[in-house]
């Protein structure tokens, strides 16, 4: 970073890697070097260091740093998924919710990386990019396919609304998600890479709130997955599935889809199934408990709610004992859940992954599947993206929401003004202030 000296993180307390969900992962009492956005070295402290190059050590002899978070199921356009809500963030303030929840994000939730499952279009990856917006840096779906009346259809509670799907509708840079037919899913994935996208965000079953669907019902046919899943490896782009039932895991699995994303009524089978064809799992657990909180829900929703959250810790410890890859996703569709992405893996351990094996699955393991090879792991070479904190979060992640998370670095800069000697993101008076209000009343 031009003007900036070297930057020492001197005699750190403790450090997690994010090469691992093991012991092996941690140390202390080390330095980490840091030149402009790239971290150089991590070593042992040196206590009387030589004096030979430009360099500003900042003491961590009292702090704990981890690298900054990887979400692997975010939706840094949504609000909520009630009616009022879907109006806002499709309204002409919507592009101005979507700078606080991406700030709140980065700068609260401590999330340096977020791959977008469904609503960021490429604008608001390159205005994240040249740093016109505050965030995280974002992988894009753009869109989440399904079928009309299938998961991505939200018709309203009255289910007449003109437009098919308010949920992402389509405009500049976002396709339709409402896909009927095989070669209609092809266009799509077309239309989709075209946009800028990094993935293709498909359901092969029903969701929780939409309206129109029951958890049992099929949405995508396997003719319509697998000409997406084609499609897709024929451009380079990997495919995740939202899949809550055994149908629809199973033909997410069976069609190729390489990350299956909630596993509701995942088994002991269908986890034998997936191991064997090398697929990642999404469980998206802290979704579930906040589901049970959520007010205003309609009878419908309320009672698929009831169905997944009776299952889905059990999928988890099958998920987890069968040897599949688990990454974190926090699938944020409310208000309050933007900056607090770390209770994903809050919910993780509750569900039974070790906190190490929860920090992991939301660092360098979530870095490697997403494919965003240059983050997640503190090691040199690797993007200066990591969190400092005034407490021991590798061994209990819910102190990140009692308030000691002191500093977010993304890229080599601060962006909470806690450290001096790092280089840190400046703002206009006010709009710090601004943009940390939270994303909606």
């Amino acid at each position: 970073m031009k003007g900036h000296p070297m930057i020492v993180l001197s005699n750190v307390k403790k450090l997690y890697d994010g090469t691992a969900g093991t012991a092996a992962a941690v140390h202390e009492g080390v330095d980490v070097w840091v030149d402009g956005g790239t971290i150089e070295a991590v070593k042992p402290h040196e206590a009387h260091p030589s004096h030979g190059r430009d360099v500003c050590r900042v003491d961590c002899s009292s702090l704990t740093v981890t690298p900054g978070l990887i979400d692997c199921h975010g939706h840094v356009t949504v609000l909520g998924v009630r009616d009022e809500d879907l109006a806002a963030m499709n309204g002409p303030a919507g592009m101005l919710y979507t700078e606080r929840i991406l700030y709140a994000t980065l700068v609260h939730g401590g999330v340096t990386t977020v791959r977008d499952v469904g609503g960021a279009t490429h604008v608001v990856k390159r205005l994240v990019e040249e740093g016109l917006l505050i965030g995280p840096r974002l992988k894009i779906a753009i869109c989440m396919l399904s079928t009309t009346g299938g998961h991505a259809d939200f018709r309203g509670t009255d289910r007449c609304h003109e437009a098919v799907s308010r949920l992402w509708p389509p405009g500049p840079g976002r396709p339709s998600s409402i896909v009927d037919g095989p070669w209609e899913c092809r266009k799509r994935v077309r239309e989709i890479a075209a946009c800028g996208g990094d993935l293709v965000k498909i359901c092969t079953s029903p969701g929780v709130v939409s309206p129109s669907d029951k958890l049992e019902h099929r949405d995508l046919t396997q003719a319509e997955i697998e000409a997406i899943c084609d499609e897709a490896a024929g451009r380079g782009m990997m495919v995740a599935a939202h899949a809550h039932s055994r149908r629809g895991i199973a033909l997410a699995i069976d069609c190729g889809v390489q990350d299956i994303q909630h596993v509701s009524f995942l088994d002991e089978a269908l986890a034998e199934k997936a191991y064997v064809k090398g697929c990642t799992v999404t469980p998206t657990s802290w979704i579930n408990y906040e589901l049970l909180r959520a007010e205003d829900l309609s009878a419908s929703v309320v009672e698929k709610v009831e169905q997944v959250t009776r299952v889905h810790a059990e999928a988890v410890r099958i998920a987890q004992k069968s040897g599949l890859t688990m990454i974190a996703g926090t699938d944020s569709i409310f208000p309050h859940m933007h900056g607090r992405n770390y209770m994903e893996m809050v919910s993780l351990v509750k569900d039974g992954l070790t906190p190490l094996a929860a920090w992991y699955s939301g660092t360098g393991l979530a870095a490697e599947r997403i494919e965003q090879h240059d983050a997640g792991k503190l090691l040199p070479g690797y993007r200066a993206d990591f969190l400092l904190c005034r407490g021991d979060v590798i061994a209990d992640p819910h102190l990140l929401d009692e308030g000691v998370l002191a500093e977010v670095v993304k890229d080599g800069v601060g962006y909470r003004g806690y450290l001096n000697g790092l280089p840190q993101k400046t703002f206009r008076s006010g709009v710090r202030e601004l943009l940390a209000t939270p994303p909606s009343d």
